[in-house]
């Protein structure tokens, strides 16, 4: 038997501080999914969230026309079939209603029969992208990684974004020199001609893909801003951000924070709308802060509420600040933790405050111990770490 079997077979090890690491990056991966919800109550009352976790039953709803959120997720559908959906936008939870036949919501029955303002893709039913395949493909397809539309919020390999100008030349994702993405936003063909009249702002709200002469695609742009190249941290933008808001809304009405009035000469976006009629589908990439440029002047405020794209000008829709909304929710939780510890503490008497500080102190000799009988020879096994509760247990029979 050659040495690498022996290798093969070994049971792998990792080292404490990588295991706490690990453990620490699960649970903030999980809390910024969740967004910090702890799934203690359904979000029903709360109406039509701006952003939350979603899941799909197919146990209950094959069909997948439902949602349910994570408590709903947790105690109604423990045991079921469910798909992740990682968040959903101005979605009310749907378990135990109508969809859901004689299954009523155990913790908040007594709901709606439905609700209508709730909107439902094939992502309901584990399938994504132009392809229409699940994620990740039972026949073993590999497609790579996938991006998601910010308006339809469906999920695209990049094989199937149909990136194909009209004389049929092939591009790509707008990356800088080194490979890495220089966008923020993406927005599907399907979904591009509601939000044509991102076009009409200068490139340095929009990156196009343009191909080279050696046939690859780079990020580009016809503004004299942005002439330098992107860097993996900084998308294509320039370097200040409000007088890049003041040039693309050059002659809007409406006065943004911290600038200057514009002045009154109408808005050139809004009036150039009419161009966009036949807009030809095409995927759109939007550079960094791109929302905090679009104009808010009256005409445009009223051309979003047409188009039903108006969340695009409510921070708390985006990803990033539901991410930093659940990190929050994270510093504040364990911090409680750590008060709620100390004063669990505080509050024993002076006897039980004593035992406590011995088992710790005994629990911490022990386990120097194990490190030291162990050394660097070979791994720590869960029979070392059972023996050395052992020898706690009896150490402690024996003090009593």
């Amino acid at each position: 038997m050659a040495s690498g079997d022996f290798e093969d077979d070994a049971e792998a090890t990792v080292t404490m501080e990588e295991y706490i690491e690990s453990m620490d990056a699960e649970e903030l991966e999980a809390d910024l999914v969740l967004g910090g919800d702890e799934g203690d109550e359904c979000t029903y009352p709360k109406g039509y969230m701006k952003r939350q976790a979603i899941f799909s039953c197919i146990t209950c709803t094959p069909e997948g026309n439902a949602g349910v959120c994570t408590a709903c997720c947790l105690t109604c559908h423990d045991g079921h079939e469910l798909l992740e959906l990682w968040t959903k936008r101005n979605f009310r939870c749907d378990c135990g209603n109508s969809k859901f036949g004689t299954l009523a919501c155990k913790l908040l029955p007594g709901k709606d029969v439905e609700n209508p303002e709730n909107s439902y893709n094939h992502n309901f039913k584990g399938l994504y992208c132009s392809c229409d395949k699940p994620y990740p493909d039972p026949n073993g397809e590999e497609h790579g990684e996938m991006i998601q539309c910010c308006i339809c919020e469906d999920w695209f390999h990049e094989e199937h974004l149909s990136l194909k100008s009209s004389d049929g030349v092939s591009s790509q994702i707008p990356r800088d020199e080194e490979g890495v993405p220089v966008y923020e936003d993406f927005i599907c063909q399907n979904c591009s001609p509601v939000c044509s009249f991102l076009t009409l702002y200068p490139e340095k709200l929009w990156i196009a893909a343009k191909v080279d002469s050696n046939g690859s695609a780079n990020a580009s742009s016809d503004t004299t801003e942005l002439n330098q190249t992107p860097t993996a941290s900084e998308p294509v933008q320039p370097e200040n951000s409000t007088e890049a808001e003041k040039s693309v809304l050059r002659g809007c009405s409406e006065k943004l924070p911290d600038s200057e009035a514009f002045p009154a000469a109408g808005c050139a976006i809004a009036t150039g709308l009419a161009s966009c009629t036949e807009f030809e589908k095409k995927p759109l990439f939007v550079t960094k802060n791109w929302r905090s440029m679009l104009c808010k002047c009256e005409k445009c405020l009223e051309m979003y509420s047409e188009r039903k794209v108006s969340y695009l000008l409510d921070a708390e829709d985006t990803i990033a600040e539901y991410e930093n909304k659940a990190k929050e929710k994270r510093t504040e939780k364990l911090e409680k933790q750590e008060g709620e510890a100390l004063d669990h503490f505080n509050n024993l008497d002076h006897v039980t405050k004593v035992e406590l500080s011995h088992g710790i102190k005994d629990f911490k000799e022990g386990f120097r111990s194990l490190l030291e009988s162990v050394g660097t020879s070979r791994a720590i096994t869960s029979e070392d770490v059972e023996q050395m509760f052992s020898k706690l247990k009896n150490k402690r029979k024996r003090m009593e």
